[in-house]
Formats: structure tokens, C-alpha cells, sequence
């Protein structure tokens, strides 16, 4: 493949192994497309495996258009242990006996955590503080108050068991710390715990299922990307020349069809991306314009 970068406007669904940055995941990727802008679609943990959908060229713009922002992940809970970073990565801070009926009381507390739930950010999360990064002041030791979020849980269970340990699956909104509700397991019935290893299964409209390893996306790049129309959930429009000239020029020009939603993905008469617009009753004013 002679220029996989060529006027790219594409989302690569990318496999992120344990032991990788998302960062370096997406450096790698950027690379194959001759560097082009790229940017990950909700970060993972570096421990942590699955999902990390990336965007690429122009589709780096599309990022706020993407409508599902809803996660979903299947962990390992371990009990009887906390640690200082609330996964199996961290130092033992306490330890605590786990109950002989462990398992019924974990069946018992799995509706209280469905639905909205508290959160308070850990210490090792990439949220802000006084214009730092929280996991920034913890490997300095230190330690800050922090506000409890509220996030949503729409399912919440239980894969199988193991010794002292459950498997689980997470359907959340954005932003929910899985690392954290292990914690709030475990002492909801009684123990310590913390999270032992963790797959996401789900970003928004990307899966698993449909995931491509790094090495996979190194042999051929052009057969890993996913087209925006296959991702974003906006409505498309298809513009005449004129009028495809206007709008990259930034001009109101008149809506074909009508447009029921408040955004429309625009089109060239080759079906080629040309933008985004915002509909104005029965004009389409230009919100992102590819070049």
C-alpha cells in the first residue's frame, strides 16, 4: 500500500494488549498513516487490555459527534486486600478476612450499584487537581481531597467465580472507575478487595468482536480503518459541486433534504466526506470542514 495517509478520514478500532500505553498504541498507529493527526477515543490503563478506538486524520474532528460515549468491561475482583492504587499493581495497605458467604453477599449488594452511583476519583486517575494530574501528586505521595461524580451503571454481573475472586461485567457510562467500584464491592460485603485485571469489551459504538491487534494493523493498515459513516450516527447529506464549494469556503448554502437532527455528515457527489453542518430550518451552515 503506497499512501495509507492519503486525505485520511477514518476511526481504527485498535486492540490495546496489556503492558501498552494508549499513548504508544496511538503513536503506533499514527505512524502507519505517515502522521497523521490521531487520537484515542477514552484512554486505558496500562494494565488494562481491549478496546481503544482511534481516530485518524480528519476523524480526529469527529470525536464530539460520536453519540454513545457508554463503556463496558469484564474485571476480576480479588478479595481480602486493598492496595495504594486500588488494583493488583499497588502495595497491600490492609487486609481483611473474607466472609464464608462471600459470594451470596456479592449477589445480594450487585442491584445497590446499578443504576447512578458515587464515585469518588482515585488517587491514580488522570483527573485534575490545582491544574496537575491526580496520578502526578500520587507518585509524589501526596494525597488531595476529592469530589465524589456521580456516574451510571446500566448492568452489573457475575461471570463465575474463583478462589476469593469473582469475574464480573460492567456496562457504565464514561468516566466510571472500575477500579473503584471493586473497592465499594468489597467492602459492601464486609471485606477488602481490589481489581485484579481488567478487558474492555466496549467504546461507544466500537466492540471487541471487531477489534484489531497492533500486529495486524502493522500488515495492512488500509484493511483496519472503519469509515465515519459507519460510526457516527448523523444523518448525511450529498451536496452538488456549487454548493460543496461554498461550504469550504464557510458558506450557508441550501439543505437538499430535510435534516431532523441538529447536525448532518456532508457529503461530495462522489460520496466523499466533506464536513459537518449544522441544519438551519432548511440551510446548512458549516461546523467542520475537511480539506
Amino acid at each position: 500500500m503506497s499512501n495509507p495517509a492519503s486525505g485520511i478520514i477514518a476511526f481504527v478500532n485498535a486492540f490495546k494488549p496489556a503492558g501498552m500505553s494508549s499513548a504508544h498504541l496511538v503513536a503506533r498507529v499514527r505512524r502507519l498513516f505517515e502522521r497523521a493527526p490521531a487520537g484515542h477515543f477514552g484512554t486505558l490503563d496500562p494494565n488494562a487490555a481491549g478496546v481503544l478506538p482511534i481516530a485518524v486524520g480528519a476523524a480526529t474532528r469527529l470525536l464530539p459527534y460520536i453519540e454513545s460515549r457508554d463503556k463496558a468491561y469484564a474485571f476480576v475482583l480479588r478479595l481480602g486486600t486493598a492496595t495504594t492504587t486500588l488494583d493488583r499493581w499497588g502495595e497491600v495497605r490492609a487486609t481483611a478476612a473474607v466472609p464464608a458467604d462471600w459470594r451470596s453477599r456479592l449477589e445480594s449488594v450487585l442491584e445497590r450499584f446499578v443504576g447512578a452511583v458515587a464515585q469518588t476519583p482515585p488517587m491514580v486517575s488522570a483527573r485534575k487537581h490545582g491544574g496537575r494530574r491526580l496520578y502526578a501528586l500520587a507518585r509524589q505521595g501526596l494525597e488531595v481531597a476529592r469530589t465524589a461524580r456521580e456516574v451510571r451503571i446500566a448492568r452489573l454481573e457475575i461471570l463465575g467465580y474463583e478462589e476469593q475472586a469473582a469475574r464480573l461485567r460492567v456496562d457504565c457510562s464514561e468516566g466510571t472507575y472500575v477500579r473503584v467500584l471493586c473497592e465499594d464491592l468489597a467492602r459492601a460485603i464486609g471485606t477488602e478487595g481490589h481489581l485484579a485485571a481488567l478487558l474492555r469489551t466496549r467504546a461507544g459504538p466500537f466492540t471487541l468482536a471487531t477489534a484489531h491487534l497492533p500486529d495486524e494493523i502493522e500488515r495492512d493498515p488500509a484493511a483496519c480503518v472503519t469509515p465515519p459513516l459507519e460510526v457516527l450516527t448523523l444523518p448525511s447529506v450529498v451536496l452538488d459541486e456549487r454548493a460543496v464549494s461554498d461550504f469550504r469556503a464557510g458558506r450557508v448554502v441550501p439543505l437538499p433534504t430535510r435534516v431532523e437532527e441538529r447536525h448532518a455528515f456532508v457529503l461530495d457527489a462522489a460520496r466523499m466526506p466533506v464536513g459537518v453542518g449544522e441544519s438551519l430550518g432548511s440551510l446548512l451552515q458549516p461546523r467542520k470542514v475537511f480539506t
